[in-house]
């Protein structure tokens, strides 16, 4: 940039360097030969007849292939810089090879399915083991839709996982795709995702992480010293959020942009879809997916046990698309259904608000092990720590949200699924966020989910009786009372009373997905999709403002460093690689940078320290908010 140049001061920046040995000056070649460089320009368009105008707005670009444009400029620009300041660049482009990979992936289901037979189970698991192997064959050999986009809404706990990446594989190789992305709601279901596809996906000799490439939360970075440590996608397999994967086709800025042109071309699996995005934001991204799939050669499914069909309300589609196929077959839905009506069952819902301490005599008093989801870090850090004090011994709870760095939350992801194995570990209770409602392979005897949406409920009893091992196993609904240790979260004020409805109109179950976000958005008086604000702002190619509008995360968030050593090697201006960056650090609403003293890091204005205390196997940063204050009953900081 201008600015980073004239820093450099007179005589040292880019015009004036000298490029041969006459000692002439970038500035003065180019002066000198402009007028060449132009007419060379020129010859070249001369067979090009004038266009009319109405010519000229049939084949205008539409905002995603400008976008598109300047990804590819910004790439080879910041790589060029990269390289000049001996900075980190990518490695030469590794090949997706499908055909090999689903060879490798075959195997690996194959061992699993083996290895699950000789395990002593009861006959409702071996039913759904089954159940899996079906839905893997039936995915893993359907042949691509014409319309370029599936969906999928086999329930939860049926191996989508695998069973998805098999068509993605199977498509990839017919039709030449170069890339497969994978696209989760949250960061945590990342680390367990990518786990079983390094494990099933990768050729010897290759570099696991080079190979199924892992992207936490954002971590990009718009100065020249961070920028290097911005996911590039260019893996042969990338597994990423929805906040990275979304707010990329949304932005206009060059550091997220860099890399929005390696999608072309790529199989994309949203899965979790359901929660990958508000309503309010569907409606565009919509009209995106369907540009990706018409212009720029993708090939994308949508998955979730408890799928939300927006594309057929005009809120979202206008007209409403219809006809997008099923990648299960009916008759094999219609069984998978059956098993999951006798895997677990809706109590009715709580009537009176629950406080801090009603709600934690209430789960103790449930069959363990237990899962209780909140809505806030802030109201699931108190109830934990209330349920340690009352138990006095921390084996009775763990606690599990993005308060932890990502290298802690593995390793209580890990703890937590040894003790779901462990027979007889019962009298315990998993507290934690929605991070752990989606995607992930728990099972506990019984949950408690704070109301959000019927979606959220539905993905929250895929963690309960996954396999269906217990005979009898409940998911409850509850509403907390605030009272200065629970915090509401207003996102889900209109949802959590739909959900009320549903639950006391017993509609407790997937096939009213699509009517609970129907509910939801005629509630909100939501227009109909070309009248919603983004996507008039998006024909008007005012990108500051769609990339302004379109957040998933409605606060902005900052970059804050756990690790002192970590931080004292990027002062230091050590290379860093942008794994460690990642799992070191942890995510802060920008509003609280003064509250919780975060401090920046020397010379990177978009990279903070974390100085409050920071408990690595419990509380994560919320030990120190919790400390903030004199008063030991302020959770709430």
């Amino acid at each position: 940039s201008l600015p980073d140049e004239n820093a450099k001061g007179k005589g040292n920046v880019f015009r004036d360097i000298s490029l041969n040995q006459e000692g002439k000056s970038v500035k003065e070649i180019i002066d000198k030969s402009l007028r060449d460089y132009l007419d060379v320009h020129k010859s070249f368009l001369t067979e090009l007849t004038e266009m009319q105008e109405t010519e000229r707005s049939v084949i205008a670009p539409t905002p995603l292939f400008m976008r598109m444009s300047l990804s590819c400029l910004v790439d080879a620009d910041h790589t060029d810089t990269a390289r000049h300041y001996n900075n980190v660049i990518p490695d030469g482009e590794i090949q997706l090879q499908p055909e090999k990979r689903l060879t490798l992936l075959d195997n690996y289901v194959s061992k699993l399915a083996e290895k699950n037979k000789r395990k002593k189970v009861s006959q409702r698991e071996q039913e759904r083991n089954k159940l899996r192997q079906q839905i893997y064959d039936v995915c893993r050999n359907a042949l691509p839709s014409d319309k370029g986009m599936i969906t999928c809404d086999s329930p939860v706990g049926t191996g989508k996982t695998t069973a998805i990446m098999a068509h993605l594989l199977s498509v990839a190789k017919a039709k030449c795709l170069r890339r497969v992305f994978v696209v989760l709601p949250f960061t945590n279901i990342i680390d367990q995702s990518v786990d079983i596809y390094r494990d099933a996906l990768v050729l010897d000799g290759e570099n696991r992480e080079k190979v199924i490439a892992a992207h936490h939360h954002k971590a990009e970075f718009e100065d020249l010293g961070t920028r290097a440590f911005s996911f590039l996608w260019n893996a042969p397999i990338t597994v990423t959020t929805a906040v990275q994967f979304f707010e990329t086709l949304a932005s206009n800025h060059p550091a997220s942009l860099r890399k929005l042109h390696q999608i072309a071309g790529s199989a994309i699996f949203i899965d979790e879809a359901h929660a990958a995005l508000p309503a309010s934001l569907w409606a565009q991204a919509w009209k995106w997916l369907q540009e990706l799939v018409k212009d720029w050669g993708c090939y994308i499914v949508l998955a979730s046990g408890s799928l939300n069909r927006f594309w057929e309300l005009e809120e979202f589609s206008d007209p409403p698309s219809e006809g997008i196929p099923e990648l299960v077959q009916d008759n094999v839905r219609e069984m998978a259904m059956k098993v999951e009506t006798m895997r677990v069952n809706y109590p009715e819902r709580q009537k009176k608000p629950l406080n801090i301490d009603e709600l934690c005599a209430w789960i103790r008093e449930m069959q363990g092990p237990r899962l209780l989801i909140l809505n806030t870090v802030h109201s699931a850090a108190a109830a934990a720590k209330r349920l340690y004090e009352l138990h006095g011994n921390k084996k009775y709870v763990e606690h599990l949200s993005t308060s932890l760095a990502p290298i802690h939350r593995s390793e209580i992801l890990k703890r937590v699924k040894q003790r779901l194995k462990t027979h007889g570990d019962n009298d315990w209770t998993l507290v934690a966020t929605s991070c752990v409602e989606a995607g992930i392979d728990f099972s506990f005897r019984t949950a408690a989910r704070e109301f959000c949406s019927l979606a959220s409920t539905i993905q929250t009893a895929g963690r309960v009786n996954r396999s269906g091992e217990y005979a009898e196993s409940a998911l409850y609904g509850f509403q907390i009372f605030t009272d200065g240790y629970l915090k509401e979260h207003p996102a889900f004020k209109t949802s959590a009373k739909l959900l009320k409805q549903l639950y006391d109109e017993k509609k407790i179950a997937p096939e009213f997905c699509t009517e609970a976000m129907r509910r939801e958005v005629r509630e909100k008086n939501q227009v109909s999709a070309n009248s919603n604000p983004i996507i008039i702002a998006e024909r008007k190619k005012d990108f500051p403002s769609v990339e302004e509008q379109f957040k998933i995360i409605t606060s902005n968030t900052v970059t804050a460093i756990i690790d002192k050593e970590l931080r004292e090697k990027i002062e230091r201006h050590e290379k860093v690689s942008f794994v460690e960056l990642q799992q070191k650090s942890v995510a802060i609403y920008s509003n609280k940078i003064d509250e919780y003293a975060l401090k920046p890091l020397k010379g990177f204005n978009d990279l903070y320290a974390w100085m409050l205390e920071y408990d690595s196997v419990f509380l994560g940063y919320m030990a120190g908010v919790l400390k903030m204050t004199n008063d030991p009953n302020n959770y709430f900081a």
